[in-house]
This record gives structure tokens, sequence and C-alpha cells, in this order.
């Protein structure tokens, strides 16, 4: 007999999602996270005054270079976020010779559901055919058809605000009503419309909400409040997280069990049953060895810690990793690519501003590449679009009146063109383990080899030139751009692709149910699973696969077919 029907390691954005979803079908469901819990009241920071936060909110550069030594580097790294970024002393990993990998992470109950940029596309069929259609890795099980009730589901529960676009490129989704456009987005929807024929600016659909639905107040959560504090964690829970949406609802079924401060060390596999029997756990704080069984377990500790989980169980039966028989487990690391801007004064709109903060930039659907690829380079590329105005400089010149005058009104209105890009998936980005350093819980660290290649550069150059063809306009001067630098891998923060779904056994790890090809007890629902990147940002498409993935388990569950 189990401790329990299922096991999911991992509690942000997809393992919430699966933790959900086998409640609410009955399971008794353990979720395991390998970081402390959270408290809104002391561990958010949303309604802190600028006077309340220590050191001007900036970390002691003594404590950044000794423990944060890659976090650091994170946008919305700060004294009163730390605690959402790991000590990166604590959770080291070693990288190639001549590599570089910037691995971001998060371990407490919610993980980075907590600080996502919570932008929310859907791919469409131009992304889960673009493999078959290029002979570059494998093909997608799966097809737009596949996810799109899923999709559904997710963007009501999760509450998604913005426009429906209606665009061959980009899906349309179920929306709440969206944030409205800057008036400098305004002069370049105008701009764009006037000149191309491809190419269109809207806002975002993000995870915030517009206008709270009554089953998000059930949960406890309100309407956006436009304050762009996201970062900092939301009292209001108006952006969707785990611990906001998911793990609430969980736990009012009754049926969650939740265990922070709980490191997967590995996963048991029995021989006789061919599954998963259940999981091996370290103590974070006193380091007991415990373990945990169950009928189900679903890995969602984020790409590269699930890759490390699988090449750290080994058997007799899978002496290269957990469910390795392809030897794909760590291979096709991606990320997106960035390193490409454009920006320019927007002329004509000095009379107007903006009130409040919004939560999601403009946007600029790919348009190349489509329906043929008929420029030199595979795939495509897409622009978050950032508008904002000077603020009152203090020191415009005048004398006397003159001078109170010219300083009385904000500067001018700029607007940003930021490229990102589709990364191919390619075998040798990979995550192996490090036979030579283990961390504080004795456990093989990651060792990871990735770089971007020169399809990277050649989509990141086209986007730069393309920009600055966009800004060369009328309404715009001052159009200057940013050298074309590819961003480090993992610098965007979408690591994914290392155990990726695929029609064949012999060249995938999962099927089109995010089980694993030959452990049909063992489900990946987190980036892990990812068979290629697309352009757009890829959390809610990691909810919708956890969302069906853990439907089908508990069909299956229900039926006697994956009693341990």
């Amino acid at each position: 007999m189990s401790d329990f029907d299922a096991i999911v390691v991992g509690s942000g954005m997809s393992g919430g999602w699966v933790a959900k979803e086998l409640c609410e079908r009955g399971l008794k469901t353990l979720v395991l996270e390998r970081g402390p819990d959270v408290d809104p009241l002391t561990d958010y920071s949303d309604n802190l005054a600028p006077w309340e936060k220590s050191h001007l909110d900036r970390v002691r550069p003594q404590e950044a270079m000794a423990h944060y030594t890659r976090q650091k580097d994170v946008y919305v790294f700060y004294e009163s976020t730390k605690q959402f970024w790991v000590r990166d002393s604590d959770h080291p990993y070693s990288v190639a010779d001549g590599t570089d990998y910037e691995w971001y992470r998060g371990h407490h109950v919610g993980g980075r559901s907590l600080t996502w940029a919570r932008m929310s596309f859907r791919f469409g069929d131009l992304d889960f055919n673009a493999n078959k259609e290029d002979g570059i890795g494998v093909d997608w099980p799966i097809r737009y058809a596949d996810l799109e009730p899923w999709y559904d589901k997710v963007e009501d529960f999760v509450g998604v605000s913005g426009e429906v676009p209606n665009l061959p490129t980009l899906p349309s989704g179920r929306y709440l009503p969206p944030f409205e456009m800057s008036c400098a987005e305004e002069v370049l929807k105008t701009s764009l419309t006037d000149r191309f024929d491809d190419r269109t600016l809207i806002v975002a659909p993000v995870a915030n909400l517009k206008q709270a639905q009554p089953h998000h107040n059930a949960l406890g959560r309100g309407d956006c409040q436009v304050r762009n504090l996201c970062y900092r964690g939301c009292s209001f829970g108006a952006y969707f997280s785990s611990n906001s949406a998911t793990l609430p609802a969980a736990r009012q079924t009754g049926n969650l069990s939740l265990q922070p401060d709980s490191i997967v060390h590995s996963l048991i596999y029995d021989d006789a049953t061919q599954r998963v029997s259940g999981v091996r756990v370290i103590d974070r704080v006193t380091r007991e060895a415990k373990t945990y069984t169950a009928d189900i377990v679903f890995l969602n500790a984020s790409a590269i810690a699930t890759a490390q989980i699988l090449l750290n169980s080994t058997s007799e039966r899978y002496p290269n990793g957990l469910a390795n028989d392809s030897d794909q487990v760590g291979r096709n690391l991606m990320d997106h690519v960035a390193g490409a801007q454009v920006s320019a004064r927007v002329l004509g709109i000095d009379d107007k501003t903006v009130f409040g903060r919004r939560p999601a930039p403009g946007y600029i659907p790919r348009y190349v590449n489509y329906p043929n690829n008929d420029q030199p380079y595979k795939r495509g590329f897409a622009f978050q679009v950032y508008s904002q105005r000077g603020g009152w400089t203090g020191n415009r010149p005048g004398v006397g009146e003159a001078l109170k005058t010219a300083n009385q009104s904000p500067g001018d209105w700029w607007i940003t063109l930021d490229a990102y890009a589709e990364v191919l998936p390619d075998p040798n980005n990979r995550v192996t383990l490090n036979s030579n350093q283990t961390d504080k819980w004795g456990i093989p660290i990651p060792h990871l080899d990735c770089r971007m290649g020169a399809n990277e550069e050649a989509l990141l150059q086209a986007a730069s030139d393309d920009a600055f063809d966009i800004l060369s306009h009328p309404s715009f001067s001052n159009v200057t751009r940013s050298p074309v630098e590819p961003t480090k891998p993992g610098n965007r923060i979408h690591e994914m692709g290392t155990a990726r779904m695929g029609r064949n056994p012999t060249s995938s790890v999962l099927n089109a149910w995010n089980q694993a090809h030959t452990i049909d007890n063992l489900f990946i629902t987190d980036g892990a699973c990812m068979t290629s990147s697309a352009i757009v940002n890829p959390s809610i498409t990691y909810m919708a696969l956890s969302a069906r993935a853990a439907n089908y388990a508990a069909d299956l569950k229900q039926a006697g077919a994956l009693r341990i």
C-alpha cells in the first residue's frame, strides 16, 4: 500500500497545476518542495514604502558577491526580494569550459510562479509543426487541437487579461479585458498599420486580473492595482501564482499534503513492476533521509533540476539515468535569446501622460517565416515593446521663472523594441552530473554545456534591422540601436527541453501525454518536456500540458491501471 496516490516534485508553475487537478480528481497527493514555505506577511514586500526598505532596497555588495554570484544579476533582485532567489553558495552548479549559463532559481513554495513576468501566449500549430517542417529535433507528438481545450481551462482559472489578436502566428485565448495601450504605443501601432501588412502591436496577454471573476474572488484574489510591483509578491492575489491560486484550490479538497524543505535525491525504480515506486528525500534543515511511496510520480522541479533527478536515479535497468533508454535525458537544453534593442523618441505626444504602471509590455507578434521559410535563418522573432516618459529632471536650463517653467513637465516619450527569438533544439546543449562535486546534501551538482548558435545570432541581427526600420518613421526621432549580442543561455529564465516529448521512444523521453515511454507511472510536465522553444513565453503551455497530463494520469489511476 503506497503512502499516497501521487507525488508531485515541485510546487511552482506546473507542479501547482498538477496538484490542483489530481486533488480535485480525488487523489491523495503529496507535493514536495525543496525550499521553505512562504508567508505573505513577512515575505511579500509590495506594500512597503520606499523608506521602509533596508539599504535603499539594494543587497549589500559583500553579501551579493559571496552568496548570490548569479542571482544578483537577475532584473528583480533586491533586498526586499532576495528570499525569492537561491543562495548560489548553497546551490552550486558547474559549466563547461568556454561556456556560461545563467541559471536563475527560486527554492520556496511557489517557486518562480512568484517572480515570473506573467506573459501568457499560446503555442500554435506553427510552433507544434516547426520541428517536423524544418527537420530539426523531433516532431511534437501533439498539435494545437490537442491542447486547445486545456489552454481554455487554464486561462479561465488563471485569469489572463489581453487582446484577442486573431493572428495565424498567435492563437487567441479566453481573456479578460486587456490593459490599455499607452499613447506612445498608439503612435507605434498607427505607424505599423500605415506601413506594413504583416505587423501589428498588441498589449501582451498577462496573468494579472484586470477584472476578477467570482471564481477568482472565491480563492481570495482581487483586481490588479496596476502598480507593477508583482516581483515583490502580490498581497491582492491579483497575479497568478501557485500560492494564490492552484495550491489553495488543491488545499480546499482536503487531499493535499505539502511538504516544504524536502530535497529530492532520486526516484526509486521497482524492477518487478517496471514502475517508479517512490521518492528519496533529504530534509533541507536536518539532512534526515526519508522515503515516500506513491502510485504516480510527477516531476515538476524545473528543466535542469528534473534532468538532475533523473540522471541521479540509476539502477541496474537504467544505469545512465531513469527513463533514459534514448540517451535524451539532459539533452536539448533550450532557452530564448535576446540581445537586440532599438529605441526612439516618440514625437507629438508631449501633452499626454499615463496613470498607473501597467504590468505588461506591448508586443509585436512574429511575422517572419510564415507561412513559408523565406529567410536564410530558421524560425522567427517577436518584439516586446516598452514605452515610458522621462521624469522631471530638475536640471533643465533656465533662470528664475524660466527655470521653474522648464522643470514643471516630464521629459520626452521613448519607446523600445526588444527582440525575443527562438532557440533551436540541439542535443549537444545538455545537462550532465558533475562526478567530482556534490552539494551540501551530498547530491552531484548539475554540469551545464550550452551555447547559442549561428541561427540565434542571425535571428537577432534580422530583428535588429527590422526594428530599426520600424522606428525609422516621421513619428519617431533619435533612433538608436544596441549592439547585437546574444544573451547567455539561461538569461531569459525559460530553460526547457531536457526530457522532451516525442513520437519515438528511441529519440525522446515522453509520449503525447507527458508520460515516460518506458515507465507508465512517471510523468514530467515542467519545462523539461518541451520539444521546441517557439518564440513566446512558455509558462501557460506548461500549465496546459500539466492539467492535461494530470487528468490523464487520474483516469488511468481510477481505472486501476497505475496501482503499485
